[in-house]
């Protein structure tokens, strides 16, 4: 989790910070952020940008180490990146205050301005070397030589705008390498171990460049490490973090590679939480004995079989977390409490995130949610749902953008994207596994499709209309769609009479729309013929958007003129009433005998 400060001098300002959901401090600018600078990812400073240039300008250090700060004006009207515009994602940060205090965001990092994609901002592929230079050719539209010997996919956004480029018509034009190779002269091959041939690393880097540190090399170079690498890792009860770390550094000099394309660690199910291996800041994957057990590798252990059930861990490991391509460029060393393996995969493993963005307002979309499409290669979803989350959205990003009723569309191109290598988000409003698209891309995916899926959840309309309404959901409830476009109107018409006959309050999705607008007047006719008239029911349409509104009314009283296709309708059980105005179904903690709470209560 980002740590961002901000800090405001008026009366204005504190309001403005109060809008915000970060650390706030009212008082002195400059000694507050003096005092704070190296404790902090980011700042929001609301005052004016005079003021905040001569407060920031002594303290700067460097674009990668210094904190983002974004000025905001006092009356909230501009959100400005001022520092740290990609290193420390200050224009993300500016984005997002604009878009929860209503103001303009204020970027001027030439990639962001341009639409040009920012090769330090690529998500996945750390970067090292001249970064200004090469980014420099990119926005000019001048050659660049793209080495890439691991033949590595590079993200889909950055491969349109290279294919773009004039082809170079010699030695000296700026270049990328794709290599997870470690550089003679760099700091990161520095460390214990040794190096490969000189000649075999030249040869990674292409032709006509000289070994020497990245930041210098000549012509102007930039190192993208593809995430190319899985440690597998064995190790004993609580091993020193510190053994571990320098184990994998070995192995990692050993092999001639980079750190910074190492994915993941992976190890056995009983070792996935050991606080040395958490200790590396990578993702930790875990297998059981029995998946490692089948995995076949050059240093199999009795020993480890008699301990663990499985004759290897940490070449195991590595294999199976490196995918069904993946080979070893470091057998198994240990130490005294570990040991590590290095494998290699040849191409990415794609990954779908199925992502709920919530009702509407960025307020109620989660940052897992946030983590996921910026994450992202490639943003797939119906065209308001894309624009929903256009505020993440950025040069990097391929956008596939498709109308309503082309679900099984969109999901056949995550699934095919995937399958390429490809990481996608798959937008929805909502909730994705609530009448959206998570069950879909499941089915399409299959049993064994050969990348990851994720679903990430969201706040769904139901919820969100239920706390605009009061506590309607309060008790045991059912979610139901009026849709028959999907499923036949009689089952639709059973599943509100057993709703209705074993008294739930039910939140109605899809209730009415132009082309169905005679199904809510059915099923509230079916409702009255056992619930009384005066019933409470709750109207919410456009909820989480500025243009939301909220209507009690009664089961007797409802007009479906009120209704479209984005209201959900809540309908209260026998129990259900209306308490200061407020739509309430009670739990029954306030009766004078209640049963003992379930596992589950709170």
């Amino acid at each position: 989790m980002k740590r961002i400060l901000i800090v405001s001098v008026t009366e204005r300002g504190r309001e403005l910070a109060a809008r915000l959901p970060f650390e706030a401090v009212h008082g002195s600018l400059a000694s507050t952020v003096r005092s704070r600078w190296t404790d902090v990812d980011g700042f929001i400073l609301i005052a004016a940008t005079g003021a905040c240039v001569r407060i920031v300008a002594p303290l700067l250090g460097g674009k990668n180490v210094d904190p983002a700060v974004v000025c905001v004006d006092d009356a909230g009207r501009y959100a400005i990146a001022l520092i740290g515009g990609h290193s420390a994602q200050a224009n993300d940060l500016a984005r997002e205050v604009a878009t929860l205090i209503g103001a303009e965001p204020v970027i001027t990092t030439a990639t962001d301005v341009t639409g040009t994609v920012a090769i330090d901002q690529l998500h996945g592929f750390p970067v090292e070397g001249d970064v200004a230079s090469v980014t420099a050719a990119l926005l000019g539209g001048r050659p660049i030589w793209v080495v890439n010997a691991l033949g590595w996919p590079l993200p889909p956004a950055l491969q349109r705008q290279l294919d773009a480029l004039p082809r170079p018509a010699d030695d000296s034009a700026p270049r990328i390498v794709v290599t997870d190779d470690l550089v003679p002269g760099h700091a990161a091959a520095t460390t214990a171990g040794t190096e490969p041939a000189g000649q075999h690393r030249k040869a990674r880097l292409g032709p006509g460049i000289d070994l020497q540190p990245a930041s210098v090399m000549q012509p102007p170079t930039v190192l993208l490490r593809p995430p190319t690498l899985v440690a597998g890792i064995g190790a004993s009860t609580a091993p020193p973090p510190d053994e571990v770390a320098a184990l994998l550094g070995e192995a990692l000099a050993g092999a001639g590679v980079s750190r910074s394309s190492l994915r993941a660690i992976a190890t056995i199910d009983r070792r996935a939480r050991e606080p040395a291996l958490e200790a590396l800041g990578l993702p930790v994957i875990a297998y059981s004995a029995g998946e490692l057990a089948r995995v076949n590798v050059p240093n199999p252990s009795g020993v480890v079989e008699a301990a663990v059930g499985t004759p290897s861990v940490a070449e195991a490991a590595a294999l199976l977390a490196a995918g069904p391509d993946a080979r070893l460029i470091a057998q198994k060393r240990a130490s005294v409490h570990a040991t590590v393996a290095l494998a290699r995969s040849s191409r990415p493993r794609g990954h779908v995130a199925v992502v709920g963005l919530g009702p509407g307002h960025r307020m109620m979309r989660t940052p897992e949610a946030d983590v996921a499409v910026r994450a992202a290669q490639v943003v797939i979803g119906y065209a308001p749902y894309v624009d929903q989350c256009g505020d993440i959205l950025g040069p990097s990003h391929e956008v596939m953008r498709s109308p309503i009723g082309a679900e099984v569309d969109r999901a056949r191109q995550a699934v095919r994207r995937a399958s390429e290598g490809a990481r996608v988000a798959v937008v929805c409003s909502g909730d994705p596994g609530i009448y959206a698209m998570a069950s879909l891309v499941l089915e399409e995916a299959g049993d064994d499709p050969g990348f990851g899926i994720d679903i990430v959840p969201g706040v769904t309309a139901a919820l969100a209309a239920a706390a605009n309404l009061g506590a309607p959901l309060g008790h045991d409830h059912i979610m139901i769609s009026l849709s028959d476009l999907l499923t036949p109107w009689a089952v639709i018409v059973r599943r509100v009479i057993a709703a209705r006959d074993t008294d739930l309050v039910l939140a109605i999705y899809n209730p009415r729309s132009k082309a169905r607008d005679w199904q809510l007047s059915a099923v509230r006719d079916m409702l009255l013929a056992q619930r009384p008239a005066h019933t409470p029911v709750g109207i919410v349409t456009d909820v989480g958007r500025p243009e939301a509104t909220t209507t009690l009314t009664t089961l007797g009283t409802l007009d479906p003129e009120l209704v479209g296709m984005t209201t959900c309708v809540i309908v209260g059980s026998s129990t259900t009433r209306i308490v200061g105005g407020r739509m309430v179904t009670p739990r029954g903690y306030r009766r004078e005998e209640t049963p003992s709470p379930s596992p589950q209560d709170p």
